[in-house]
């Protein structure tokens, strides 16, 4: 099996992320020594991982952005403890970013942390979501504000896994692949699945590796995301979380042009990249109030110190807070927001 092995570097919670063709087979031998069953988190329609060694339970939660929620926590966590899962086990998360999000979750709180091995379905999944640790669920109010770190013990990344996705999830996947090449400057576009997939998550491994908890450098993997987390929450995820991805790496760029951090070169750049090199629409979705995201961009994590965003510059892209909301407002106007 030819695979590529990436190091997510963390002392004694050190794991592989392992990428290629076939690697799935390898959950077996990566699972925690002394684990006695496993509970293998999932959704319908997606591959079984049957060959785990141990005696397993597979849990299926709904499709859907409103799945991801303090409910299905509870509905899994109770299923764990039908199966008589104990701290010494492992959860199995199969799936999308949905699924490590929710299944790292419940395996952070199950015994107040049991083992987490990531099995990604999706590219999200595999180049961003399923590594580092972060896991989520949404409230009303906003997305992933209610969480844990929680390492898992591996990432297997699988590309057969990716046979049968469908082609908004290629998008999904193609809006955080264009965020990695806006942020480590390399022509990602041209290269196959394996080297792709490896080279996303070698970057994001050295990130997390760097900053695990987001106080510094990691924060810049948010590039894009501050709109793209608000026209999910209020626009009701009628877009797949890469497509607004994308659209808000072209507002961040807008952005930037408006406090005088870049040129419209670069702007262009961005735009160009984002709908030529991958295909994704750069528009904002009609009808949404400037004033409505706003509010939802000022609930967003990095928020600390007024409204945050990972903007480019003359030092690269950064994070810059304390952006004043009047300049934001004008930039959504003129990407298309209802004033």
């Amino acid at each position: 099996m030819n695979v590529r092995r990436v190091e997510v570097r963390l002392d004694e919670r050190s794991y592989p992320v392992i990428v290629g063709h076939g690697a799935r087979s390898a959950v077996a031998d990566l699972l925690p020594r002394g684990a006695r069953r496993a509970a293998i988190v999932t959704q319908d329609g997606l591959p079984p991982i049957d060959d785990v060694g141990i005696p397993h339970v597979s849990l299926t939660i709904p499709d859907g952005e409103h799945a991801k929620s303090l409910g299905t926590v509870e509905e899994l966590t109770r299923g764990f403890a039908r199966f008589g899962l104990t701290r010494n086990d492992v959860v199995i998360a199969v799936g999308g970013g949905l699924v490590t999000d929710v299944a790292g979750f419940a395996a952070a709180s199950w015994h107040r942390g049991t083992a987490l091995l990531n099995v990604p379905t999706t590219v999200v999944g595999m180049i961003d979501a399923a590594i580092g640790g972060k896991t989520a669920v949404n409230l009303p109010e906003g997305k992933n504000l209610v969480g844990a770190f929680w390492q898992p013990v591996a990432v297997v990344c699988d590309p057969e896994l990716l046979a049968t996705l469908p082609e908004r999830e290629w998008r999904c996947g193609l809006g955080e692949i264009a965020k990695y090449q806006l942020l480590t400057g390399e022509d990602l576009s041209g290269l196959d699945i394996v080297d792709r997939i490896a080279r996303c998550a070698g970057f994001k491994a050295d990130i997390v590796s760097d900053d695990e908890r987001e106080g510094g450098r990691r924060a810049l993997l948010n590039y894009g995301h501050t709109l793209a987390h608000a026209i999910e929450t209020i626009d009701d995820h009628r877009l797949a979380h890469g497509e607004a991805v994308a659209i808000g790496l072209v507002f961040a760029a807008r952005l930037a042009r408006r406090l005088g951090r870049i040129d419209d070169d670069r702007v262009e750049q961005h735009r160009r990249m984002v709908a030529d090199d991958y295909g994704l629409s750069v528009d904002l979705p009609s009808g949404l109030s400037a004033d409505e995201l706003l509010i939802a961009m000022g609930r967003d994590k990095k928020a600390v110190d007024g409204l945050t965003f990972v903007l480019d510059g003359p030092n690269g892209i950064e994070v810059v807070s304390g952006v004043d909301p009047a300049v934001v407002r004008e930039a959504l106007v003129g990407f298309g927001a209802r004033p």
